[in-house]
């Protein structure tokens, strides 16, 4: 894959970042810091520390460009600290790009303070050896299947095998979901998947890395649905990670790099469903990724973005079938932050849970609030991510039996939370509801009405 080759640069107003795709001053100018941000940002909640809010990290950001700061590790901290939930974009009255800020920004710090040691490696060996490569990673997918499933995942917890790890790895590996085939291994012959009955239109599904691999049970639920409401779906062969956690750790010619790769594979299709929240944000950002290194990429991103929808959206906007038969529960729904924050989707997802019959959706407060989930924040930051899901689990309202939302790193962190603080709520996917719903309606069952 070719890449865009930065170059050092050192305008007069922005002196102190040295390489090109630095921090947009338009970004900042409208920040008046008024605090309004402030109450909406969890790690100022927890630290209090001015360096630790949005206002303030946009004051350092906008320092360094005036020169009154260096990019070091006392610049670095509060950046990536930050866990880029967009929090703040929605409280601030300004509309400023906090997020954008922070994510060029730490281009900036990466090129400045390349990693070394064991967290060069680590970083190295996952996000760019095997997240680029579906293969890879379907391989890896295949040795936690073989892990769950011949009895070696029972001895390592039987034997403390976990307590030699770090306490949320081990969390983390309590609540990881039974690997099954990826749906891009899966349907590899088919070049789409036809809708049932006529079809409407011809969609195509961003597969996606972690999720095809740790959540294809989601994929298929999110091909059910489609194919069941009049879409053909397309699962374009070349496609890959959209680059995400790439770009928030700072490696943004990757981030470039992966991009590129899927607008070349999504380039035929007029819409892509995307079922992950924070994947669907990165896509529909594209265009930021290239804006000061690449004017011809930059266009063509700006037209891949607007193709770009959540399959909670989509369905709401083309009109989708509602269910027949009950699903009896208390739901809670979760907006992941890159999906009310990130891409203003609030309602849809809502009207999808409240269309199903029998579905009580039960309110919870600060459902917008961060879990602390951020990609692989509570990998990076497990301590600040333990104190933000602890904050959040107490919204959880406890007669619940399930906790709806979109996006793959907050069910995973959401479900560690339900573990951890003796609850019993199931975390599902918002699309995985309604396609249970449609499942009942095909039982062949006589009486009863449902779940």
């Amino acid at each position: 894959m070719s890449s865009t080759k930065q170059l050092p640069c050192s305008p007069p107003s922005l002196t102190n970042y040295h390489w090109s795709d630095h921090p947009d001053p338009n970004k900042w100018a409208d920040c008046v810091h008024c605090g309004m941000c402030l109450e909406a940002c969890p790690t100022y909640e927890l630290t209090g520390h001015e360096q630790q809010s949005p206002r303030g990290r946009v004051h350092l950001i906008k320092s360094v460009a005036e020169g009154k700061l260096e990019v070091n590790e006392a610049f670095a901290d509060p950046v990536f600290t930050c866990l880029d939930c967009r929090a703040c974009e929605t409280a601030c009255p300004a509309d400023v790009e906090v997020g954008g800020l922070i994510e060029e920004a730490r281009g900036q710090i990466r090129q400045a303070l390349p990693l070394s040691g064991w967290k060069k490696v680590v970083s190295h060996l996952f996000l760019r050896g095997l997240f680029p490569y579906p293969h890879r990673l379907h391989a890896l997918g295949s040795l936690v299947k073989v892990y769950q499933k011949v009895g070696i995942r029972k001895a390592v917890r039987k034997t403390g095998l976990l307590h030699l790890f770090p306490e949320h790895f081990a969390d983390m590996e309590a609540v990881i979901p039974e690997v099954s085939t990826p749906v891009q291994k899966r349907y590899r012959k088919k070049s789409f998947i036809k809708a049932k009955g006529k079809p409407k239109q011809r969609v195509a599904l961003l597969a996606g890395c972690v999720m095809d691999v740790m959540f294809s049970e989601v994929n298929e639920a999110t091909i059910r649905v489609l194919t069941r409401n009049g879409n053909d779906v397309s699962l374009p062969k070349d496609q890959t990670c959209c680059g995400a956690l790439h770009v928030h750790a700072g490696d943004r010619e990757m981030g470039r790099r992966l991009a590129k790769q899927n607008m070349k594979a999504f380039e035929n299709e007029e819409t892509i469903i995307v079922n992950a929240a924070g994947c669907g944000s990165m896509l529909q950002e594209y265009p930021e990724l290239f804006r000061e290194v690449d004017r011809e990429w930059y266009e063509r991103a700006e037209a891949f973005a607007e193709k770009v929808k959540d399959v909670s959206k989509h369905l709401y906007d083309t009109g989708y079938e509602k269910p027949k038969r009950k699903v009896r529960a208390k739901v809670a729904y979760h907006d992941a932050c890159h999906l009310a924050h990130g891409q203003n989707v609030r309602q849809e997802p809502r009207d999808l849970l409240l269309k199903i019959p029998g579905v009580e959706l039960i309110p919870m407060e600060n459902a917008d609030r961060c879990c602390g989930s951020a990609g692989i924040y509570n990998l990076s930051h497990p301590e600040m991510a333990s104190r933000v899901l602890e904050k959040k689990m107490e919204c959880v309202p406890s007669d619940v039996e399930m906790v709806s939302m979109g996006n793959p790193g907050c069910m995973l962190q959401m479900a560690m939370g339900v573990k951890k603080y003796g609850g019993n709520q199931r975390i599902i996917h918002t699309v995985q509801l309604l396609d249970l719903a449609y499942q009942q309606e095909e039982l062949k069952t006589e009486g009863g009405d449902g779940l």
